[in-house]
């Protein structure tokens, strides 16, 4: 389990780091804050697609073709960690250095959208860290999607 939790864990890493800050560097300007969201998200479930074809390969290729709910949920959040990490450093990474002003331009922006309450204080920190739980989340979603499609018993 280990060596497939590694390897599917860090193809989710690499994509969902390099898909994250590419679209934030190249589309964060060119498109409003709603559809650079929408990319997120989509560059999110990409990066996590790698739980489905971890537990795939697992039950496949590691365990006889057969797999629990159990094991597979458990491939999956493991996988889905890796995957966090390299998005939550790529979002870091953006706004702490790429684009320091990020959370005051996203606030201007709310408040020109007459949401006059979206007065906020963020860090980068704070911010890769909700983008690792939010991740893990979804990972945990898709891990047990995925092994209720891939249970064999």
């Amino acid at each position: 389990m280990k060596n497939t939790v590694i390897k599917f864990g860090s193809y989710g890493l690499i994509t969902g780091f390099v898909i994250f800050i590419v679209h934030l560097v190249f589309g964060i300007d060119n498109l409003d804050y709603s559809t650079n969201e929408l990319f997120g998200y989509i560059s999110i479930c990409l990066a996590l697609s790698f739980i489905f074809f971890g537990i795939k390969h697992y039950r496949d290729q590691v365990n006889e073709g057969f797999i629990s709910l159990g094991k597979s949920i458990t491939i999956g959040i493991l996988i889905s960690v890796f995957v966090g990490v390299g998005i939550a450093v790529a979002d870091y990474i953006y706004t702490a250095f790429i684009n320091p002003n990020f959370f005051q331009d996203y606030q201007q922006q709310m408040m020109e959208q007459g949401k006059e309450d979206a007065h906020f204080e963020i860090t980068s920190s704070i911010a890769a860290l909700f983008m690792f739980v939010l991740v893990t989340i979804i990972g945990f979603i898709i891990s047990l999607i995925s092994g209720l499609i891939l249970q064999r018993k």
